[in-house]
């Protein structure tokens, strides 16, 4: 462990440089507890001590079935101490799902806390297993200093499953040197120091959360746990904690907005807002702007495979100067300047609109299962574009292909959906986000979902929405003047709220199960 000219080399030497700095700065509050960085240290390497008398040695890889408490904290830090891989749980998952992650990454021991404790009753996995409770942590005290694993720059950090077409999780092992080019950016550009007062609204499974925990505890600046239920109510918690660094995804904004939780004129310490996730609408944007008037908002982007985030968007301070879009989000770049990137139409050319392929630093090294990295990389040079189809290494020549369709709208990158939500209905070939962005424009319409089912022979389209419920035909109508009649859903489904993933976005899979007939299409 250690520093690459000066910056830090891994993710625990961001933490430990933060240690020596400023061992007195608030590192984390968590429920009724707040840690300072040098008693998080100790708790750490306190646990650090218990992992390897419980388990023998230190581990090469540890589950983390653990989320919003000591345990999960000063848990992460003690495995990138003993250099141990990690891979973050979701104790709100179901245990089977779970157990199959663990099978993959090949994990040794399972640290869980009181919440993923759970999961493990009558459980068969073939690791170690570790249920220590906050308390646990909070009262021990190191027995000297285990020897760690030598970890560098090359060593992989963590794992994080993404969902796989087949139904088996993607892994996707992210490198410490992938990571510090990520932290020293978001560090500088959004002023992280001590007194900074950071949110904390993703889990650890979903890969933001790594700006959470690791941008904060690099600036020396305390990260805000809240309870679940505070993220209902996001003005209450950035007014109640000082937040002065909001990031999320989109969707909080509208679910807040339903329940009517966006009260204005009451936040006044926020410094910056961060969006993530999801397309980021211009009405959300505005309602969020209603609620911290004075903060920066951006939108940034970025898939797990390149390290949380790859553009970002910064909204000028006049909304009157908001750049209008095709369809009306807001847009999310340019690239990071120290990335490499190019836009690809279908034959693989270079064009103004396209799938977005990304190299660079931050770019991962393939997946935990090498043939999950047949058709998902590709070389691009005045000699053509070649798709990767698994023969001969990877190299730093290789982009990766996003699956996202962005376009070039008055010197701003636009995201405009994914590429397989594209849907053949009736010989046209129909881009659904294009619809959506289409429906949101009715006064009345909050958000929108369009899905492609398949009913017998027949692809239908269902347009799924919330705000005030529309008469089917009118609104059929008025739709007709917004796109061709080929695009217009035959039938719309009002729903009171769109249904939520794990991670906070629009659940579609979720959504197409409430609806009547067939499963969802693609092109």
């Amino acid at each position: 462990m250690g520093s690459l000219n000066g910056t830090p080399e891994t993710l625990y030497d961001w933490f430990t440089a933060s240690v020596a700095r400023w061992p007195d700065e608030t590192a984390v509050e968590v429920r009724d507890v707040s840690l300072t960085y040098a008693r998080l240290h100790e708790c750490a390497l306190a646990l650090a001590c218990r992992i390897v008398a419980e388990h023998g040695r230190a581990p090469e890889r540890i589950a983390l079935l653990a989320s919003r408490s000591v345990v999960a904290y000063a848990g992460y830090l003690a495995g990138l101490y003993l250099g141990s891989v990690l891979t973050p749980l979701n104790p709100e998952y179901p245990a089977a799902r779970n157990r199959m992650v663990c099978e993959l990454a090949k994990v040794d021991l399972v640290l869980a806390d009181e919440a993923g404790s759970a999961q493990l009753d009558d459980d068969d996995l073939a690791a170690t297993v570790l249920t220590p409770a906050d308390a646990d942590v909070l009262a021990a005290r190191p027995t000297g200093e285990p020897r760690p694993r030598r970890t560098s720059g090359d060593d992989v950090a963590y794992v994080l499953f993404t969902s796989g077409s087949t139904g088996r999780p993607k892994g996707v092992p992210i490198r410490h040197r992938n990571l510090s080019p990520y932290l020293a950016h978001n560090i500088e550009r959004y002023q992280v120091k001590p007194g900074c007062r950071m949110s904390h609204a993703f889990d650890l499974t979903f890969d933001p959360s790594v700006f959470d925990l690791f941008v904060t505890w690099g600036g020396g600046a305390t990260l805000i746990v809240p309870r679940r239920t505070e993220l209902l109510t996001p003005v209450d918690y950035l007014v109640e904690h000082r937040i002065t660094h909001w990031f999320s995804v989109p969707s909080v904004v509208s679910v807040s907005a339903d329940l009517g939780n966006l009260p204005a004129g009451r936040v006044r310490e926020l410094r910056y807002s961060l969006f993530i996730g999801e397309q980021l609408t211009v009405r959300q944007a505005r309602e969020w702007r209603a609620v911290a008037p004075d903060a920066v908002l951006e939108n940034v982007y970025g898939p797990t495979e390149l390290t949380v985030a790859c553009t970002e968007f910064r909204l000028p301070d006049d909304p009157e100067q908001w750049p209008a879009t095709t369809n009306d989000t807001v847009p999310i770049g340019p690239v990071y300047d120290f990335l490499d990137h190019v836009i690809l139409d279908e034959a693989g050319l270079p064009a103004a609109e396209g799938e977005l392929c990304v190299r660079g630093s931050q770019r991962f090294d393939g997946y935990l299962d090498p043939q999950d990295d047949i058709g998902r990389f590709l070389t691009h040079d005045d000699a053509g574009t070649t798709v990767y189809d698994g023969t001969g290494p990877l190299t730093e020549a290789h982009y990766y292909r996003t699956g996202d369709r962005v376009r070039w709208e008055s010197g701003n990158l636009v995201h405009l959906g994914r590429l397989d939500n594209q849907v053949k209905v009736r010989g046209y070939r129909i881009e659904l986000g294009e619809i959506e962005a289409a429906m949101r424009r009715h006064p009345d319409i909050r958000d929108a979902v369009v899905l492609a089912i398949k009913n017998e022979d027949e692809t239908e389209l269902f347009g799924c929405y919330t705000g005030a419920p529309q008469a089917p035909l009118r609104f059929l109508h008025w739709l007709c003047d917004q796109v061709p009649i080929h695009m217009v859903p035959r039938r719309f489904e009002h729903f009171d709220s769109l249904p939520l993933n794990a991670n906070g976005k629009i659940d579609r899979n979720g959504l197409r199960d409430l609806l009547p007939g067939g499963r969802a299409v693609k092109a």
